[in-house]
């Protein structure tokens, strides 16, 4: 699997990409709305998990390059995610500090968006977030969603949860 915009490609995840995608996942900048900051051995358990998830479902979360050179960047893609009790399709996205505000979430998600509505029977998509990474709303926002609902987690989080139906993304064509 493969897929091409203007200034990317994203493409399936594999063991040799752990050295880049630890600078992304391992960065404490990047990480800090996630659980955690990754180490070693969850880098190499995401990257397996991935490559599960490619033969269970035919997606999941792929390498980001950038088109010029094949940099892996950070990560973008489409996985199933419990969302306030339901399992729901989600879009995440990291993408590494020096590579931030340049647009390549927006255009990976993007991406993955449109994907999604052509090649799988999903009729929305999500995207959530603790509700203070204000980065991740905004870019939620940017491939076309609106916001959903907020609620609070079992950790006693607040979480904001965007969505985009397929009929709405069918009339931004």
């Amino acid at each position: 699997m493969m897929i091409e915009t203007d200034r990317l490609i994203l493409r399936e995840l594999c063991d040799r990409d752990f050295d880049a995608l630890y600078k992304v996942l391992g960065d404490t900048d990047i990480m800090r709305y996630y659980p955690y900051v990754f180490d070693e051995a969850r880098v190499r358990s995401w990257i397996s998990r991935n490559i599960n998830r490619y033969r269970e479902f035919g997606f999941g979360l792929w390498a980001v390059c950038l088109k010029n050179s094949g940099e892996l960047i950070g990560d973008c893609g489409l996985t199933m995610q419990n969302i306030n009790g339901q399992t729901k399709p989600e879009i995440g996205y990291h993408i590494r500090g020096d590579m931030q505000q340049k647009g390549y979430g927006k255009e990976a998600a993007r991406a993955v968006r449109d994907w999604t509505f052509d090649n799988t029977g999903f009729d929305e998509v999500y995207s959530y977030m603790p509700s203070a990474n204000i980065p991740s709303q905004k870019t939620a926002m940017s491939y076309g969603c609106s916001l959903a609902e907020t609620y609070t987690d079992e950790q006693g989080e607040c979480v904001t949860v965007y969505r985009l139906s397929k009929t709405v993304w069918q009339t931004m064509k």
